[in-house]
């Protein structure tokens, strides 16, 4: 409410104030419900279960808790309920590093065997810290490995003992060369804090970040400690849940070791618009946009940063943030520095959707329209199969999943699919695949599930088919192409080199615009098509076809389109299993 300048202010300026206060407190408490909202929705759909921080303007405005920490005995989630972070962990690995730099005893450039001399020079030669924090060592992902999770996560490891689990297989690539998520880079990361500091690493975690900001419900994570307020880890099962799988907490280690509540990570969040843990310089090196990610954004040191969607509108912020998955917990953490906002969701049950509740509620804050949660057609399904049958579940999913009152998901029918496969129920699981290809025919990641399932069934044929449909959209998919030669297939024609003449990649140059202020600009260098995306570095296109290409930073892939007159009009970007096209504008 503005003032009237014709009002003299020494008789109306108490009156003014006191409406805008109201006026303020009005909006503010509007936004509150309207999150309340959101979240008890998302509880009532069996889609969030957990606790819950929002800040504006470096207030919080919204803490809660939703459904239970602990089921058995009906204790509820609380602001201060302790829940497992998972890869949240990894921004703060990634902060006691520039600790170490800033104290003169890490360089980010010098090979790691510099500081590990025992690690296998063949590979430590050639990768460097700074390869470690951005994801690009070439180092296998350890959690990635066959039957790992079966075989080992229950067992204890001392850091040196586990590193040995990993240090001497050949590397995925040449460092620097791409991303690729890998834990096992970020355990590593722990090993090179204990090395150079000569104390453990929870200990460094304490001394240097949670004392400092008096984190005091923040830790690493041990199953033997008795730890109050701690939650218990779930995982979905049909329409219930099931205790979530015994981890030894030496396995994530500097990866995913941590717990935390929702209000120490607030206190994180504060702490880093400030110098307090570590000098100005450093924080510009922590929070740098250094390698392509996925989608519009990068990976800096701990922390995936670009600009993220506001609940349905085209508009866009640019945020830093990191989410965490680990044996009945999934978390993310949000933040808008341009508005000093936050967003923490630590959820117990695992597979709870909260990129999509995080954008919701971001719009709630900007005043955009946002998505309400719905019905998920996979848990539906899932049940309708428990109690009747797949053939029952097949025929309910085709009456529902194109209601308005349900969400179908890919990720989540894929989620059933591998519960099934779980459980023993090999043939439910393949034609649950077999839905997902056809509802999403351009996903990679679909083709490959559905060829795992035909795999375990014996059909190898069929599997050989899927599988190459899944390496045919995407050329990057090395576990496909490992599945190929596993059945004995040739995959000679698969790793072929594709040429495409100069002539034809001079039409596809240009700029084309995916979202409004998004725009994709291709150019050529000789007989290489490259492409950069609004805010991201220049990347190569790879041809897998004359008009299709695909990336090898990350799982995407271009198909260029032309016009009835032959010429090229838009773009196609296939990325997750989604489809954005841009129109050419110039």
């Amino acid at each position: 409410m503005k003032s009237n300048s014709n009002y003299p202010l020494y008789k109306n300026g108490i009156f003014i104030l006191f409406l805008v206060f109201i006026s303020n407190l009005s909006f503010a408490q509007t936004k509150v419900e309207e999150i309340e909202k959101l979240l008890s929705t998302y509880e009532t759909y069996g889609k969030f279960n957990g606790s819950v921080l929002v800040s504006n303007e470096g207030k919080v405005i919204f803490k809660k808790g939703f459904g239970m920490a602990n089921m058995e005995w009906n204790i509820p989630n609380e602001p201060n309920t302790k829940h497992r972070l998972g890869s949240i962990t990894k921004q703060f690995t990634a902060m006691l590093i520039l600790q170490l730099v800033a104290e003169g005893k890490l360089d980010l450039q010098t090979p790691i065997t510099i500081y590990l001399p025992d690690y296998p020079k063949a590979s430590g030669a050639i990768i460097t810290t700074h390869h470690l924090l951005t994801h690009t060592s070439g180092i296998p992902n350890y959690t990635s490995f066959p039957k790992f999770m079966e075989d080992e996560s229950r067992n204890p490891y001392t850091p040196e003992d586990f590193v040995k689990m990993f240090n001497e297989k050949e590397l995925d690539f040449t460092p620097g060369e791409k991303f690729s998520y890998s834990n096992s880079g970020y355990f590593l990361l722990g090993v090179l804090i204990e090395k150079l500091s000569g104390k453990s690493y929870e200990q460094m975690l304490q001394d240097k970040i949670f004392t400092p900001l008096k984190m005091k419900d923040t830790g690493y994570d041990h199953h033997g400690d008795i730890l109050k307020n701690r939650a218990t880890g779930y995982e979905k099962l049909g329409r219930g849940f099931m205790n979530s799988s015994y981890l030894d907490m030496s396995i994530p280690y500097a990866a995913g070791s941590m717990y935390s509540t929702v209000e120490d990570l607030y206190k994180w969040d504060q702490a880093l618009y400030t110098t307090s843990i570590l000098p100005k310089e450093f924080m510009a090196l922590y929070f740098k946009p250094y390698i392509p990610a996925f989608g519009n954004v990068h990976y800096a040191y701990g922390w995936v940063v670009g600009y993220a969607k506001i609940g349905k509108s085209t508009d866009s912020i640019y945020g830093i943030g990191h989410g965490g998955g680990i044996n009945g917990f999934n978390t993310t953490i949000s933040r808008t520095t341009s508005t000093n906002s936050l967003v923490v969701l630590l959820n117990n049950t695992g597979g709870a959707p909260l990129d999509d509740i995080t954008k919701a509620i971001r719009g709630i804050m900007h005043g955009k329209e946002y998505d309400m949660p719905k019905k998920s057609v996979a848990n539906v399904v899932f049940a309708v199969i428990e109690e009747k049958g797949i053939d029952a579940g097949i025929v309910h999913y085709n009456r529902i999943k194109n209601s308005e009152n349900y969400s179908l998901s890919e990720s989540e029918m894929n989620a059933i699919g591998y519960q099934l496969m779980g459980i023993d129920k090999v043939e439910e699981a393949n034609k649950v695949f077999e839905l997902i290809t056809k509802e999403f025919p351009t996903s990679f990641n679909a083709y490959d599930s559905f060829g795992e399932s035909l795999m375990k069934l014996g059909k190898k044929d069929l599997a050989i088919e899927n599988y190459r449909k899944s390496v045919t959209l995407n050329p990057n998919n090395q576990s496909g192409i490992d599945a190929l030669q596993q059945l004995g297939d040739d995959v000679s024609d698969l790793v072929k080199e594709v040429k495409v003449s100069i002539a034809i990649l001079e039409t596809y140059i240009g700029a084309y615009e995916l979202q409004p202020g998004f725009i994709l600009t291709v150019t050529r260098e000789e007989n290489q098509l490259k492409a950069q995306a609004t805010g991201q570095p220049v990347f190569d296109l790879f041809p897998k076809s004359e008009n299709e290409f695909y990336l090898k930073v990350v799982d995407a892939q271009l198909a260029f389109n032309k016009n009835d007159a032959g010429a090229i009009e838009s773009v196609t970007l296939f990325q997750g299993g989604r489809e954005m096209k841009g129109k050419r504008i110039e």
